[in-house]
């Protein structure tokens, strides 16, 4: 009989999600995307110069065949460094959003509880883990990662803070409205028990 109730048990404990977790899937895809919007945008705003540096050379060119020579390079030029910008954005954010959402998880699931230590702890391994990925000596990176630990703790303790407190709000908002709500089927069903009772007494 044991196996049977082993059995029964397993399918509830994969499915149920601990409560205070984020869905790193969706937070991933989201800064995916994100990413992918700011290096696109990014390199789009910096080829700026680039386009007015082939304006000059259109001017001091007559020859109309070198003009669309021009306009061609310098149109499939920016559409790789925009297409480059946009994969290597959204691959950096993507991968930064979806590893501090897996070390938030994770850090919420070892300590059992889901804090502002949590996000600031995800936030500061997360941001010193990049920064590994800098170019420079071994002592360079070193600094890098002390540097991006401190700046990663400094910036997501107040968001975390902050992020805590609105879904604490939210919280509240949702049981008021769940409470009312309640209230309102409570009375509705009090009203139809005394109509009910009225007609008995009517038909009697």
């Amino acid at each position: 009989m044991e196996p049977v109730g082993k059995s029964e048990e397993t399918p509830s404990h994969h499915t149920q999600k601990r409560a205070g977790t984020v869905n790193w899937g969706k937070a991933t895809v989201i800064g995916l995307f994100a990413g992918l919007l700011y290096g696109g945008s990014k390199e789009a705003s910096a080829s700026v110069s680039k386009d007015a540096e082939v304006m000059l050379k259109l001017g001091s060119t007559p020859d109309k065949r070198e003009q669309y020579r021009l306009m061609r390079d310098a149109m499939e030029k920016r559409f790789i460094r925009v297409a480059r910008g946009s994969i290597v954005g959204g691959v950096h954010l993507g991968m930064f959003t979806g590893a501090f959402c897996g070390l938030q998880n994770l850090l919420a699931e070892k300590r059992g509880v889901r804090d502002v230590l949590n996000i600031a702890g995800a936030g500061s391994a997360t941001a010193a883990a990049f920064s590994l990925l800098l170019p420079g000596s071994f002592m360079w990176r070193m600094r890098n990662v002390a540097l991006g630990s401190a700046f990663g703790a400094a910036v997501c303790f107040p968001l975390g803070w902050l992020q805590l407190k609105l879904e604490e709000k939210a919280n509240k908002g949702n049981s008021a409205i769940r409470q009312g709500s309640d209230q309102q089927e409570g009375s509705r069903s009090g009203v139809g028990a005394a109509i009910d009772r009225l007609k008995g007494h009517m038909s009697k």
